[in-house]
């Protein structure tokens, strides 16, 4: 006895189409959906500390990709000044890559340069002072005193940016506060 199978048009127009080789259809991966923002800083304020800026942007670079810091002559949303401020260094910023950083030189001399900007440039990513906390967090800041070297963000903060980025924070801007570290370090 032989039985008959009808199949829809559309049935039988995917079977015919299907590939006779076995092989799976893939589809490419789909893009982003936001592509990482850029926070243009200047060091032309604080030539002094230019490699410390740079190296603490590449820190931070290398930690996150929802945001990417690029060092630019004009046009920058974020400057690097220095100075002497009994106050030390601190961030006036908005927390969304644009303001000033001031670094002191007296804290300078006292800890470490790269460390002390990278601490900064987290305040104008977002993040706040946590001056409790061991010197393996990078917003601890000063609080585990002068030989704590540690210029990286930790995963914690790392996350902590990549979370306040993902949808191009620095699109948003408000009004800056200045944040001054009241710790040796800011």
């Amino acid at each position: 006895m032989s039985r008959k199978f009808v199949l829809s048009g559309a049935v039988a127009l995917a079977l015919a189409a299907a590939p006779l080789s076995g092989a799976v259809a893939v589809a490419a991966p789909a893009p982003s959906a936001v592509a990482s923002a850029t926070v243009y800083y200047s060091t032309s304020g604080a030539p002094s500390f230019r490699a410390a800026i740079n190296a603490g942007a590449a820190n931070w670079n290398r930690a996150v990709t929802n945001v990417k810091l690029v060092e630019r002559s004009s046009g920058a949303t974020l400057r690097y000044v220095e100075g002497n401020d009994p106050r030390g260094s601190y961030a006036q910023t908005d927390g969304h890559g644009h303001g000033t950083i001031f670094i002191d030189y007296t804290q300078a001399r006292q800890y470490d340069n790269t460390r002390i900007t990278a601490h900064e440039t987290g305040h104008a990513l977002g993040l706040p002072d946590h001056y409790s906390g061991p010197c393996s967090e990078l917003m601890s800041g000063g609080g585990p005193g002068p030989s704590c070297h540690n210029a990286n963000p930790n995963s914690q903060e790392a996350s902590r940016v990549q979370r306040l980025w993902a949808n191009g924070l620095s699109a948003v801007s408000g009004p800056q506060q200045r944040i001054y570290d009241h710790s040796p370090v800011g």
